[in-house]
């Protein structure tokens, strides 16, 4: 029987009944081993992916031209990537591999594979009761996962523990660094199924919005590091590399120890949402403590040489800001140019055509300019209060991400928590190290890992106000500086999730990969 239906603007076709888990995709026993060594502790068995057990479906793809594609993919449930799960609704993952597009045959044992995650503010997610690829993203338009498909990748779509599960006992068993580690044992899962699980397990390529790009962000800036092992044995991963060959990161909420200062640094003087402003002494206390964090780092940017408090808002608008402005201005018309820049007189353009004796405005050639204080009046209210992420009252998502235990949630600040506590108050001795987890910037910085991702595609909204423009900014320049293969951009007046370049991205996969693309 076929059962069509739409699915968020895309129709999807489904060959056969619905299925659960396929009892196939944790038949083998075996014991699972790292390649040269020994067996791993608690990854015995279970782990072995079945190419047989799958569903075939029909997919119309629309791709960013608007033309529409027929996929027929093979779609794959595994129950499990880890031996010993917390909890197999979460630890479980989803493969879909393209075998006709456009009724051409595909092959695709060699496709680069996108490791698609679908968190949202280190939420729990689950794929468990998916029967099909996730074909919409955010906003409606085709996800990134579609779009891969339809250019002949493989994708993979893992589920993975988040900060509010609790079990009966009222213990939180997806706080700090749960959500990782079932991103790095999924990862691990596929390179131990390596010649079993269709495409190049050595060219994996995650992808993550928000927290989900966070997570992207710190599983290409990780990998193989030793300080997950305890963690990965636990919960019975395989005993093999978790490092992937590129990262996609949207709006990475990432250093968050340093959040709040970041926070204030750039967004101290804007109001909230309702015109007030925020308390001045907190904002100012820790926008003064940015400054050393940012020594700290020790930054480097062609052009502006060390980064610091006193030339980072210089290097944010000629590196990214002034060029995101310039791209957004020189692909309108000419008419509609004129009147954004007369609606928006803080901003300098020059270089344009001239037309009739004056500067027309034209888009060749043409190049936005403007103050940081401009930007900012331009940008307008701020999206959360003063501190943002480590909150004196412990609501806040990153609050409960770092509980442990029955304890909902902790600071991990010693701001935050002398702010509440006093001046001898001190950290909880686990948060430095879960601090370490759960940040890109350490495997970057104090711990320079030489098994990260080599290729990095980041994307931030310039009116995203869920976190620090200097967030993005630093990680883009620690990572240009280490060498790396850096794509970064900034998209003009957009807000937090933006994406208004999938198909380039896309794109960019098959170009780092060496993948020839199907059209």
């Amino acid at each position: 029987m076929k059962r069509r239906a739409v699915v968020m603007g895309a129709t999807a076709a489904t060959v056969g009944t619905a299925v659960g888990f396929g009892s196939g995709a944790r038949a083998a026993a075996s014991q699972v081993r790292r390649p040269g060594g020994g067996a791993g502790a608690g990854a015995s068995a279970d782990l072995v992916f079945d190419p047989d057990a799958y569903t075939e479906s029909t997919l119309t793809v629309e791709d960013t031209g608007c033309v529409a594609h027929e996929v027929v993919y093979r779609f794959h449930k595994v129950a499990s990537y880890v031996a010993a799960p917390v909890d197999a609704a979460y630890q479980s993952l989803n493969v879909s591999v393209p075998v006709r597009i456009d009724g051409t045959a595909v092959d695709a044992t060699g496709a680069p594979i996108l490791l698609a995650n679908g968190i949202g503010g280190y939420m729990p997610s689950s794929v468990a009761n998916n029967t099909g690829i996730v074909a919409s993203g955010m906003g409606g338009g085709t996800s990134r996962q579609a779009l891969a498909l339809a250019a002949g990748y493989v994708v993979v779509e893992p589920g993975a523990r988040g900060r509010t599960l609790v079990d009966a006992s009222g213990v939180y068993y997806g706080t700090a660094p749960a959500v990782i580690v079932d991103l790095k044992a999924a990862v691990r899962y596929l390179k131990f199924n390596r010649g079993r699980v269709p495409g190049d397990v050595r060219r994996i390529v995650s992808s993550g919005v928000s927290a989900g790009g966070a997570l992207s962000a710190l599983l290409g800036a990780s990998g193989d590091s030793p300080l997950y092992e305890p963690y990965l044995k636990a919960i019975g991963a395989a005993d093999t590399s978790d490092a992937i060959f590129a990262a996609g990161a949207w709006c990475p909420i990432i250093d968050l120890e340093h959040a709040d200062m970041a926070y204030e640094w750039c967004w101290g003087a804007n109001p909230l949402s309702g015109g007030a402003q925020v308390d001045p002494t907190v904002s100012g206390e820790l926008r003064a403590a940015y400054a050393e964090h940012l020594a700290s780092l020790g930054l480097r940017a062609k052009g502006f040489g060390a980064l610091t408090a006193r030339n980072l808002d210089a290097y944010l608008l000629r590196t990214h800001l002034e060029p995101s402005a310039t791209r957004y201005l020189a692909a309108l018309p000419d008419a509609d140019r004129a009147a954004y820049l007369a609606a928006n007189p803080f901003i300098t353009w020059s270089g344009g055509r001239v037309s009739g004796g004056g500067a027309s405005g034209g888009g060749s050639g043409g190049r936005a300019a403007f103050s940081w204080d401009g930007f900012l009046t331009h940008v307008g209210a701020r999206k959360k209060n003063a501190p943002s992420f480590d909150g004196f009252t412990l609501a806040t998502p990153e609050n409960n991400l770092f509980g442990t235990g029955t304890t909902k949630a902790r600071h991990f600040t010693l701001y935050s928590l002398r702010h509440e506590s006093g001046d001898s108050a001190r950290l909880d001795a686990d948060i430095p190290a879960k601090l370490d987890l759960m940040n890109p910037m350490h495997h970057l910085v104090e711990n320079l890992n030489r098994d990260r991702a080599k290729h990095w595609w980041i994307r931030l909204g310039t009116k995203d106000t869920d976190t620090s423009l200097s967030i993005a900014g630093n990680l883009s320049a620690r990572l240009t500086s280490l060498g790396d293969d850096v794509d970064t951009a900034y998209y003009w007046d957009a807000g937090h999730g933006a994406d208004q370049d999938p198909g380039a991205f896309v794109e960019w996969i098959g170009e780092v990969s060496g993948h020839r693309p199907l059209r």
